[in-house]
């Protein structure tokens, strides 16, 4: 007897869509915009244009990360960590998977374009492009230092905020960029060493699969050593002060310990530690960024 297909409910087809954006992503991406933004004026920043541009970023880093969905979905199937992915499960089609990034990257263009300033649009359109397109289909299935030259990408969102506030892109906005494209390959590869396997049954060239494992801790600790020095930058040039400062060196001595672990002593719990903590460390670098931003002046003026 012929089964008949019940329909999608809209709560669980609504759910599926918004697994597309890969949310957390997004929301990280979020909070590095709105960095940016509050970051780029003296005081407290025009809200509804902090808004306009927080509504567009997000709109179209979400569509980005459909995209990619779209793209990878074969490759998803075969990875434990993405295999849950609706398109990689079959419950959404290609078609909507498309229809719903386009949407999405157009909506969130003509927020931009209309409520904040077309640069912003222009860049955060690039930064689209460079992420669904030249990392994900060309970068990411050739060569193990994708996520290297693809991070260009993921280290945008600072200076789009910093766009949106200022029509312009001032030297702190680009010092904040190389902070987070730093950051991204040892956040990545500690991720890669703990999923090797999967990156492997995917044909993906990541790092751990094509130069092996030993190398790649070795990339980690070398990263963390050099993203220390990056995090700096912002006191040395003179965009924050000595709240911002400690907390720097705090962080990176941490990263940089978690890193000598994973190269010394190596184990898939502590490579699990050592990405988690990963997250952590540029959220919080950043939010006493935001502190130094603030308070600063304060303490500077208590301490006078």
């Amino acid at each position: 007897m012929a089964t008949i297909a019940r329909p999608t409910p809209l709560a669980s087809r609504w759910a599926q869509f918004h697994a597309l954006t890969k949310p957390r992503v997004v929301q990280l991406i979020v909070f590095c915009a709105l960095i940016g933004m509050l970051l780029a004026e003296p005081g407290w920043p025009d809200l509804a244009l902090a808004g306009a541009a927080t509504v567009g970023i997000w709109l179209v880093a979400g569509a980005a990360a459909a995209f990619n969905c779209l793209i990878e979905e074969q490759i998803d199937r075969k990875m434990a960590r993405t295999a849950w992915r609706p398109t990689a499960r079959g419950e959404l089609t290609r078609t909507q998977t498309l229809l719903f990034s386009g949407l999405l990257c157009a909506a969130g263009s003509a927020v931009l374009w209309v409520w904040v300033n077309p640069l912003t649009m222009w860049l955060t359109f690039a930064t689209f492009v460079g992420y669904a397109v030249v990392y994900t289909v060309v970068l990411k299935p050739l060569t193990p230092q994708n996520i290297v030259i693809g991070g260009a990408s993921g280290a945008m969102p600072p200076v789009l905020g910093w766009a949106a506030m200022r029509n312009e892109v001032g030297p702190e906005a680009i010092v904040l960029c190389l902070i987070i494209f730093l950051w991204t390959p040892p956040h990545f590869w500690a991720l890669a060493l703990y999923r090797t396997e999967d990156y492997r049954r995917a044909g993906l060239p990541m790092l751990p699969v094509t130069h092996g494992p030993e190398f790649t801790r070795l990339q980690v600790l070398l990263y963390t050593l050099v993203l220390f020095a990056g995090t700096l930058l912002p006191f040395i040039i003179g965009m924050s002060g000595l709240l911002y400062l400690a907390s720097a060196a705090v962080l990176g001595g941490m990263f940089i310990f978690y890193a000598w672990q994973l190269w010394r002593n190596y184990s898939d719990v502590l490579a699990r530690k050592t990405f988690r903590f990963s997250i952590w460390h540029l959220s919080l670098l950043f939010a006493a960024l935001l502190l130094d931003h603030y308070l600063g002046p304060l303490l500077h003026w208590l301490w006078a």
